[in-house]
């Protein structure tokens, strides 16, 4: 869903993931697109225009009128486009999907059941304002085809139901259940109810694949020294290589440095001088903020760790740089190079072995997909000389413990 207010603005979101002649879709505009972004450009989906509802709601007014135009989008797409149709997907103009982790994480469920899926929203308080049992529609909503065409059936009977919602996520949630269907959440579709420093969240992603991400413009930049869409173009040269490890936490040890080395695949690698169990560093950092704040904590939907000064704590960062196919193995190298200097003396308590001369990781991981997310990857460190250290991913061993 979209307008044409924020769509030359928003455009460069929608075609970094859309994929002419092979992704099947529409944006839904709220009115005819003006000259000014015309001829339309087949680089992204073709445009439709919501239907106008004037005559479904001529004796009970909607709230916002906006609202029940956005669900009865889920209608018109159906209307449009249902031959073979087995997943219905939506989100906005400014969401971000990872095409082919939605394929992927799909083709596990049953389409010819009732699904709806999605997510809740990062912040505490705009789950009060709406409801925790919800999809936020930024974030995406996917439903299965059995589900869609329930819904499409009753939709003017919801729509005039609950007029009188004020959110078009609500709308949609509250006539599923109706339909006797309830969410089904998945940790990898993204609202993004966060404010400026994304990189915390990023740099320890659950463990389920990376579906969607809102609200890019809400944030800072993900990348240092590139603005949004330059750094939405830079995440998906990882993203077109292996979705499935995108921003996947992996972690190894250099046990006689004393250092810990966590990895968010085509994101980010933090180098610590100490020894820290996983369980410690699958806790994001809270760089960020939330949306929405009240009055006291929690703020947010998971567990946070503060930033620290503590050179015993706070991890040299790096960000990823390039990627490329491995010549001698079938896999690809992934670089990372350091943001800025720690400005932190060296670790005492573990021997002051500084890192602060590592400016660049490498990684070496397989080609293969990780269609299996029940555990996550482990690492050695391969080469460690100069000012690089060489890393590369392999399955856990049976018995491993990332301690």
């Amino acid at each position: 869903m979209g307008s044409v207010k924020t769509w030359p603005h928003r455009r460069g979101y929608i075609e970094s993931w859309w994929r002419p002649n092979k992704t099947r879709g529409y944006l839904y505009l709220d009115k005819p697109p003006t000259p000014n972004i015309l001829p339309w450009p087949q680089t992204s989906p073709p445009y439709r225009i919501v239907d106008n509802l004037s005559e479904l709601f001529r004796y009970t007014k909607p709230r916002i009128e906006l609202m029940p135009r956005m669900v009865h989008g889920i209608l018109e797409v159906f209307r449009e486009e249902h031959e073979n149709m087995r997943w219905l997907v939506m989100g906005d103009d400014d969401s971000i999907f990872f095409v082919d982790n939605i394929a992927d994480v799909l083709a596990g469920y049953d389409h010819t059941k009732y699904y709806y899926l999605g997510w809740h929203s990062e912040s505490v308080v705009p789950n009060l304002w709406f409801s925790f049992d919800q999809a936020f529609g930024g974030g995406g909503i996917v439903l299965s085809f059995p589900l869609a065409r329930a819904l499409v059936r009753d939709m003017d009977g919801c729509l005039l139901r609950y007029a009188g919602s004020s959110s078009a996520d609500l709308i949609t949630m509250t006539c599923i259940a109706d339909i006797g269907v309830n969410l089904t959440p998945h940790k990898g579709m993204h609202q993004v109810d966060l404010r400026g420093d994304f990189s915390g969240y990023l740099s320890a992603h659950p463990k389920a694949p990376l579906m969607t991400f809102h609200h890019f413009d809400a944030m800072d930049p993900i990348f240092p020294s590139k603005d949004r869409f330059e750094s939405t173009r830079h995440l998906m040269k990882a993203a077109d290589a292996d979705q499935s490890r995108l921003l996947q936490q992996t972690i190894c040890y250099h046990r006689r440095g004393n250092w810990s080395i966590s990895v968010s695949w085509g994101y980010s690698a933090h180098v610590y001088e100490n020894i820290l169990p996983r369980s410690y560093l699958q806790v994001p950092i809270e760089t960020f903020r939330p949306s929405a704040k009240g009055p006291k904590p929690p703020f947010f939907m998971f567990n946070t760790r503060p930033r620290s000064s503590d050179p015993c704590e706070a991890p040299h960062v790096f960000f990823f740089e390039s990627i490329y196919r491995s010549i001698s193995d079938d896999g690809f190298i992934t670089n990372y190079v350091r943001a800025t200097p720690r400005g932190l003396p060296a670790c005492s308590a573990t021997g002051n072995h500084s890192a602060d001369h590592i400016s660049k990781i490498q990684v070496f991981s397989p080609a293969k997909k990780r269609l299996q997310m029940d555990r996550s990857e482990c690492c050695d460190i391969v080469g460690l000389a100069d000012s690089k250290a060489d890393i590369k991913f392999r399955e856990c061993g049976i018995d491993e413990i990332i301690a």
